[in-house]
């Protein structure tokens, strides 16, 4: 299925582009190379635009598939001005005071929130004098986000002296990234609830805190200075939005036409063959499918797809999506249940790539700011509980986890006092990684963005945004610099189309 749209006049010498993957980096991409000049097509494997960020309709209830919530708006607000769109305007949003709420095994809560005395009253309640050192470990993550940000993340580093300076090497002690995480945040709290509170979020971006840099810290710091937003129709407004302003723009977008191959000679990729043979020849290419399919499927393989299977890759999900004939007002928003066996459930997902008999998992319940997202008198849940990337070396039996894992879930909503939602599910979706890998061709299933963020995936070290031989070839989404998540992803199409554009001005 064919989108069409108006032709547009190019003085650029190289003229054609074809983007892969109508992803958020794929809309983006496409939207500053048409509104510069160029004459893009873009080709998606679906039916619909919009990748990991999609959405679901049944029977009145209104899922989202990817993200939840719009966290460093920051961010939004930057890349859409570079693509000369006022989100202000176009997306009408709510912004959360209760960022989440946070259940833990002894019956406490913890309400996450911007409310700076409520999160005093409820610090000081768990753990005497630890909103002070909340605040100073807040203080120091927004530094290593605002740091990070402006030298690390936020820019396009073309070869390794660009990366290896002395400014950067301090900047990296800086930032702690040779300290892990969870050391870091016993410096702060003694309370292990305080603790799972203060790093819990590093499961956003796929990874653990056990592993992971104390950098990430940044995470909560940067929510609680910014806030969240949720958009009026569920974060897939964010696609629509992006999906209309392509359109507007003169892109030419293709649904439902799978591109099986990247064609190259020599130094260069000529075009792209569909699934069904067709070729079709391109000045440059941008690959929005994920990086490492794109090595190991779409292009000859060589050294870097064989680094590729050597690389970290984040963690995957079991997510279940359940249309219910009854609200439960008691769950707010965004819920998350944090387990008393935090530490081992993470390592049943890294280490032993499964699931925790008792996970920790996150609840979504989009109606309370948006009654659209269910139908009146019923309730719109979605679950999401950490699970294990596929492995070929070990014993995955997916549909046992998956009944285990909503057992799981049941039995902790029942213990918070939810007794009877298992009761009230009309119906259920429910995605496995094995679906995220043969859905939107995730490596490995790794939902959160394929390739982790371990120090030496990070920065310069991460994939580049430009093939390294085929000099027309290039990349955005989640597995490339800068990194996962949508403000990442919205990052790294701003950085590939600032690095297309300087390179046709030096041609």
């Amino acid at each position: 299925m064919s989108l069409m749209t108006a032709d547009k006049a190019t003085s650029s010498k190289r003229n054609k582009v074809i983007v892969i993957g109508a992803g958020i980096g794929g809309l983006a991409t496409s939207i500053k190379l048409a509104k510069t000049g160029y004459d893009v097509t873009l080709f998606e494997k679906g039916p619909q635009a919009g990748g990991r960020c999609g959405q679901l309709m049944k029977e009145g209830h209104r899922f989202d598939l990817g993200a939840t919530m719009m966290l460093m708006p920051g961010v939004y607000r930057e890349v859409f001005d570079y693509l000369g769109i006022d989100i202000a305007r176009s997306i009408r949003k709510d912004k959360l005071d209760i960022l989440y709420k946070l259940y833990f095994d002894d019956g406490r809560e913890l309400d996450f929130t911007t409310d700076s005395e409520r999160m005093e009253q409820q610090l000081e309640q768990i753990e005497p004098g630890s909103y002070q050192r909340a605040k100073t470990y807040l203080k120091e993550g927004l530094e290593f986000y605002n740091d990070g940000m402006t030298h690390l993340v936020g820019r396009n580093f073309l070869n390794l002296f660009q990366f290896a300076t002395l400014r950067n090497l301090a900047l990296l002690f800086r930032l702690k990234v040779w300290v892990k995480h969870s050391s870091y945040v016993k410096r702060y709290f003694k309370n292990p609830h305080l603790q799972m509170a203060f790093m819990f979020q590093n499961i956003y971006v796929g990874q653990s805190p056990f592993q992971a840099p104390a950098f990430f810290s940044m995470i909560p710091a940067v929510e609680l200075d910014e806030g969240s937003e949720f958009p009026k129709g569920g974060m897939y407004s964010v696609v629509e939005r992006l999906l209309a302003e392509a359109l507007d723009s003169g892109v030419n977008i293709r649904l439902d036409t799978p591109v099986r191959q990247i064609c190259v000679t020599g130094r260069k990729a000529d075009g792209i063959v569909l699934n069904s043979g067709e070729k079709i020849e391109a000045d440059i290419i941008v690959s929005n499918a994920d990086l490492p399919y794109t090595y190991r499927n779409l292009l000859p393989r060589g050294f870097m797809s064989w680094k590729l299977d050597r690389m970290k890759y984040s963690c995957s999900a079991i997510v279940f999506h359940w249309g219910l004939d009854k609200h439960y007002p008691q769950l707010e928003q965004h819920s998350v249940f944090l387990s008393d066996g935090f530490r081992g459930g993470l390592q049943k997902i890294f280490r032993d790539k499964s699931v925790d008999a008792r996970p920790s998992f996150y609840v979504h319940a989009p109606s309370r700011t948006d009654i659209s997202a269910a139908p009146e008198g019923g309730d719109t849940i979605s679950v999401i509980v950490g699970a294990g990337h596929l492995d070929a070396r070990k014993r995955q039996n997916w549909d046992a986890l998956r009944d285990m894992s909503r057992e799981a879930v049941l039995t902790r909503l029942s213990e918070a006092g939810i007794t009877d939602m298992g009761d009230h599910i009309r119906f259920e979706v429910c995605y496995l990684p094995t679906a995220w890998e043969s859905w939107l061709n995730i490596s490995r299933g790794s939902v959160f963005g394929s390739l982790s963020h371990s120090l030496l995936q990070m920065g310069y070290f991460r994939p580049h945004n430009r093939h390294r031989r085929y000099r027309n070839l290039y990349f955005t989404g989640g597995s490339t610099h800068p990194g996962n998540g949508i403000p990442l992803v919205l990052l790294s199409a701003k950085l590939v189309t600032e690095r297309i554009l300087n390179d046709d001005k030096a041609q």
